[in-house]
Parts: structure tokens; C-alpha cells; sequence
């Protein structure tokens, strides 16, 4: 009983921080917003509690197991074995299968079988979260085809769009993330948090955009999911997918580098100014967060310094400083902390979609680049009632 009211002390503090900053709040459909905590909550239930559920995931993580001994053997063929010997584990064994994956995502949008799959299912969303089509779309194919290359199956209508519907598709590519990643999560993560986070935060999305961004598009622009490379041929796609893996495994490689080299520095300075490190200051701004969300009290401060990291660096970041500390933690206070974990939320996301959206269309990402501060404040309030959902199961 305990956990439930705390769940529902979480809800409430959650929305009623979504409903400050909601551009039209008369407008929000309470009716839409109890459906999707409804179907959450089953959500939640089914991927972290039932034995079905959790047979669903040991297949899924089972997959994507298998998808990364397959990239093994392309790095270890180039990089001499060191995969197998331990060595250069963050590159070899978490951003290298990033190429592997991406490829498959090319084959599956080359043969039209990813965009199938994102209309009928974004169809179905739809019919319960309330928005349009073309929101429902970008859901799905976010979660598919990546932050960044989402977007690119949509800049025949991103000229079309009210800043409204504008903003919707781009909070919701930077609360999800992309397949292509998936296995590199479930490197340094255990797998069920990683797949049930993924199916929680398109529903937490839809539930905070409900309240921050109350739409009824009436006249929807004619949904085109555009096919990528049309005119290209398979090797063609086949090399610029492999290509665009690496870039992002390359991306990464260099956040990764830059900000826990930062990190590093700043807790030196604030160590030596203030006898706490960076991470340990942020880690009270964020513990009653951490709390709020049902991480144990005993796992809290630890755990508000991991949130505040992905926050102001990026997941990865965080994830390695969580596997520093994952054996003194609790088993739920791990499993909250990792669903958190999972998604684009950060500050850096916000450059990556405006970015995205201005190559396409400079005027529209423009109109991006001004809701930043929003998007990242709803993106985290996202994280946050994913994790809330988790801990009411866990």
C-alpha cells in the first residue's frame, strides 16, 4: 500500500511539474492522460512483474545477445581478439556493434519492412494517446530509425508543421532512443530495465505531452513516410548506414572522452574548494527526485548524482559511473535508477534534434533551437515517471 501512494505522490508531483510549463493548460484531456497512466501501469506490470512479461524480454535481450556476437567477430577480425581479452571494452565491446545494428536498420528501411511496421503500429497508438497520426508515427519511428534520422523520413511535411506539432516530434525524439543503441545499453545495464524503459518512456511520453502540449490537430498534413535512399542501390545503403554507425559510435566515443575528462576535472576543483566532488553536491540537488521516484533512501544520493550526470553529460556517462557503484546499491534502487537511465534526455540532445530538423529545414530547426530549455525539462520529466512506473512494480 505504501508503495502505491508513494507512486501516486510521484504522479501528481510530476504532472502538476509538466502542468507549469504547458502551453495551453485549459486545454489538457484528463480522459487521454488516466488512459495512458492506465495502460502504463499494465505496461509496467507485464515487463518487470509477470512471468510472461519477463519471458518476452529473455527473448528480446536474447536477440540482441546474439546480434552483438555477431559484431564481436567484425571487431575482433580487425582489432586482433582484444574484444575477446577484456580490452578497450567501451569501444570494442559497447560502440563497435553500434555498426553492425545500424546496418540492419538500413536493410530493414531499404526493403520497406521499418516503415510498414511504423504506420500500423502508429496507427494503433493513435487511437489511445489522443494525437495525431503523424505524432503517433514519430513515436515509432523514432524509437526505430534513431534521434537524428528520424526526422528525415518527414521533411516532406516539417515545412507544413505548427511550432505546436513541431515541438510534440521533436520532445519525443529526445525522450526515446533508437534500436541502434539498444545493445550497447544492455552492455553496461541489465536487459529487462533497457526494453521495459523503452515501452514506458513512448507511453511517459505521450502522458507529458498531453499535459505540456495539449494539440487536436484538425487538418493534418498528408502522412508521407518517406523512403530513405530511394534511388540508391542496396550497397549503396548498405555503406552509408555502416557509415552513419560509425559516425554515432564515433560521437559518442568523443562525448564520452570530453565529458568524463570534464567531469574528472571539475570534481578535482570542487574537491579541493569545497571538500565535495561535483557529482556528490548534484547528487543532493537531485536526491529528493531520486526519492520521489522510489529509489531507497539508503541508495538515493548516489543515485541523484548518476541522474544529475545524464542530465548535464550524457546516458553514457552516467551508466559507466552507475556500474561503479551498482554493487552497493539495492536491487530496486538499481532497476529505478537504470530505467531512468534509458533515453535522450540531456542537454547536449538538444543541438543533436535542432540540428537534425535545420539540415532539413533551417527555419524549423530555428524553431526548435527556442523551445530547448522545455524540451529538456519535459524529456527529464519523462525519465522520471518511467522510473516512478517502474518502482511502483518493482
Amino acid at each position: 500500500m505504501y508503495q502505491f501512494l508513494h507512486f501516486l505522490l510521484a504522479l501528481v508531483v510530476i504532472l502538476a511539474l509538466a502542468w507549469l510549463v504547458s502551453f495551453d493548460r485549459r486545454s489538457v484531456r484528463i480522459r487521454y492522460v488516466i488512459q495512458l497512466i492506465v495502460i502504463e501501469i499494465a505496461l509496467a506490470f507485464f515487463f518487470l512483474h509477470a512471468e510472461s512479461g519477463l519471458f518476452v524480454i529473455q527473448y528480446v535481450s536474447g536477440f540482441f545477445e546474439s546480434l552483438l556476437k555477431y559484431a564481436a567477430e567484425g571487431t575482433n577480425f580487425v582489432f586482433g581478439g582484444m574484444g575477446e581479452k577484456g580490452l578497450a571494452f567501451i569501444f570494442l565491446g559497447v560502440l563497435c556493434p553500434i555498426i553492425f545494428i545500424s546496418a540492419l536498420i538500413g536493410i530493414l528501411q531499404h526493403w520497406r519492412i521499418l516503415p510498414v511496421i511504423i504506420r500500423v503500429v502508429g496507427i494503433l497508438l493513435s487511437k489511445v494517446n489522443g494525437m495525431g497520426k503523424l505524432e503517433s508515427f514519430n513515436a515509432i519511428s523514432s524509437l526505430t530509425l534513431g534521434q537524428s534520422e528520424n526526422f528525415i523520413a518527414y521533411k516532406g511535411v516539417l515545412g507544413d508543421l505548427s511550432s505546436r506539432r513541431l515541438f510534440t516530434m521533436a520532445a519525443t525524439a529526445m525522450s526515446t532512443v533508437s534500436l541502434s543503441i539498444v545493445g550497447a545499453y544492455m552492455t553496461m545495464l541489465e536487459a529487462k530495465y533497457v526494453v521495459a524503459a523503452l515501452i514506458l518512456n513512448m507511453f511517459s511520453t505521450f502522458i507529458i505531452l498531453t499535459v505540456i502540449n495539449p494539440t487536436r490537430p484538425e487538418a493534418e498534413p498528408e502522412i508521407k513516410l518517406e523512403k530513405m535512399h530511394e534511388s540508391q542501390s542496396f550497397f549503396e545503403m548498405l555503406g552509408e548506414y555502416i557509415l552513419a554507425g560509425f559516425k554515432v559510435a564515433m560521437i559518442i566515443l568523443a562525448m564520452l572522452i570530453g565529458f568524463i575528462a570534464l567531469i574528472s576535472a571539475v570534481n578535482a576543483l570542487f574537491s579541493s574548494l569545497f571538500g565535495l566532488s561535483f557529482q556528490q553536491i548534484l547528487g543532493y540537488v537531485f536526491y529528493p527526485l531520486a526519492w520521489l521516484v522510489g529509489i531507497p533512501l539508503s541508495d538515493a544520493l548516489h543515485a541523484g548524482g548518476i541522474m544529475a550526470t545524464k542530465l548535464v553529460a550524457n546516458e553514457f556517462v552516467a551508466m559507466i559511473e552507475l556500474q561503479k557503484i551498482a554493487a552497493q546499491m539495492t536491487p530496486r534502487g538499481l532497476g529505478i535508477l537504470s530505467v531512468f537511465l534509458v533515453s535522450f534526455a540531456n542537454f547536449a540532445s538538444i543541438g543533436i534534434v535542432a540540428g537534425a530538423i535545420k539540415g532539413l529545414n533551417e527555419q524549423q530547426g530555428n524553431v526548435v533551437s527556442r523551445f530547448g530549455l522545455r524540451l529538456v525539462y519535459g524529456a527529464t520529466l519523462v525519465s522520471l515517471l518511467s522510473a516512478s512506473f517502474a518502482g511502483l512494480v518493482l
